[in-house]
């Protein structure tokens, strides 16, 4: 008896920290490069320094806060290269790469800013450029960190790079329900409520979840 109550405590207990590794589970805020490919996007595999994308291409940047690459929100917006390309002509010994730069949603925004609207630009750039020159061409002020990742699009967003925050509220659209997106200390400089701790709430009811499972067990052993 004793043994098959430990076990439906621990039954009892599992989906509570389940719970805790979920409500803090990490995200980043950055800009994720895509490829258009056919009438879909696609996660570029390799960064916009290497990536060399041929005469009539659609490449997409869109900023967002992401768990990972399957979870990134797509670039929206026209993505069809006559219409973005349709007032820059065809020039010999170079090409032309369509860019959409999506800035992203306000609930995705660091604090303090709001994203631009997005646009789109058609980058004329010489034969063998990678796709941050074409962009370097279009959307300046650009911003990368020591590591080679790009940080800022035409000066977006003004500080901050990669950082981590709580993707609580957020959907895979990059869209937030009403308790929007949770800040963590690394932006702010010093941990708060919004943090990527579990909180207090959850703790708490961890915390009954134990005693009552105490209590159970004591019961038993009297029963014995």
């Amino acid at each position: 008896m004793i043994r098959r109550a430990a076990v439906l405590f621990l039954a009892a207990l599992l989906p509570v920290l389940a719970g805790a590794g979920q409500a803090g589970a990490a995200g980043y805020r950055y800009w994720s490069f895509w490829e258009r490919d056919g009438s879909a996007w696609t996660y570029a595999t390799v960064g916009p320094s290497l990536a060399r994308p041929a005469d009539g291409d659609v490449q997409g940047f869109r900023f967002s806060v992401s768990e990972d690459s399957g979870d990134a929100a797509k670039p929206r917006g026209t993505a069809d290269f006559d219409a973005i390309c349709a007032d820059t002509p065809a020039k010999d010994g170079t090409k032309r790469v369509a860019l959409v730069l999506d800035f992203g949603t306000p609930a995705d925004a660091p604090s303090g800013e709001r994203p631009p609207a997005g646009r789109t630009a058609c980058a004329r750039v010489a034969e063998d450029a990678t796709t941050a020159e074409a962009l370097a061409s279009v959307a300046k002020p650009l911003r990368y960190d020591s590591n080679a990742l790009l940080c800022a699009i035409a000066g977006y967003p003004a500080k901050g790079c990669g950082e981590q925050v709580a993707t609580g509220g957020r959907t895979s659209d990059g869209e937030t329900s009403p308790s929007g997106t949770e800040r963590t200390g690394t932006e702010t400089g010093a941990q708060d409520d919004g943090g990527s701790g579990p909180s207090v709430g959850l703790i708490g009811g961890a915390a009954v979840i134990v005693v009552l499972g105490a209590a159970a067990l004591w019961q038993v052993r009297r029963r014995a």
